[in-house]
């Protein structure tokens, strides 16, 4: 018997509201990273050891979802507000790291190559998305740069369209402020993300950067 191919347009059939493992199932598979069939062993797991897995797990969340909040500074992610990039007086805070979004942030933390601050513009413009500059941060960022201060912004965007488009508007409303602006070089590929780089590439990346 034939089979008919896989149509992601397609509704999932829909999860009855007193079924608890389905509802979990359903929640998890929007991750990324995780369908159906991982969101299901992931459950199944937790529900084989609920003391040791699943409660702590639903504390865990609930305490990060009460207590996290984006930094009013950069944007990054903390249970402190300004968050504890922001406050540390070991910071170069001349030097300002422009991304996507958290997960490049997070990134960059990871690879230890970056000792200033950053900024995150919570996406990139897209005409095709309906993406534009008042839907990212950038006007907060133009006013922070405009505050004095600031000795160097490095554009550390991805290697796409959208992020090239995003680069090139930056440094258009940058321009009047008379600060240097660089983005990443080397070790980037077309269409990578950040966050899924390794280490290496990025600290090189971001050694190597040059003027945009």
């Amino acid at each position: 018997m034939r089979r008919m191919p896989f149509d992601p347009s397609t509704p999932s059939p829909p999860v009855p509201p007193n079924d608890p493992v389905e509802q979990l199932v359903a929640l998890l598979s929007r991750l990324p990273g995780l369908g159906r069939r991982s969101a299901r062993r992931a459950v199944l797991k937790m529900l084989q050891d609920p003391q040791r897995l699943m409660l702590p797990l639903a504390r865990s969340l609930d305490a990060a979802a009460e207590a996290v909040a984006p930094c009013r500074v950069c944007g990054n992610l903390d249970t402190r507000d300004p968050c504890q990039v922001c406050r540390d007086p070991r910071r170069e805070r001349g030097l300002v790291c422009v991304v996507e979004g958290v997960a490049d942030l997070w990134a960059l933390e990871r690879a230890g190559a970056h000792r200033g601050l950053y900024h995150v513009l919570g996406g990139t413009l897209s005409a095709l998305g309906g993406v534009g500059p008042e839907d990212l941060s950038i006007q907060p960022l133009v006013e922070r740069i405009a505050e004095g201060g600031v000795e160097e912004v490095i554009l550390a965007l991805p290697a796409t369209v959208e992020g090239a488009t995003t680069g090139h508007y930056l440094a258009d409303r940058l321009k009047p402020l008379s600060v240097p602006i660089t983005r990443l070089a080397q070790g980037v590929p077309m269409g990578g993300a950040l966050d899924v780089l390794d280490d290496g590439t990025l600290a090189a990346a971001l050694r190597a950067r040059r003027p945009a």
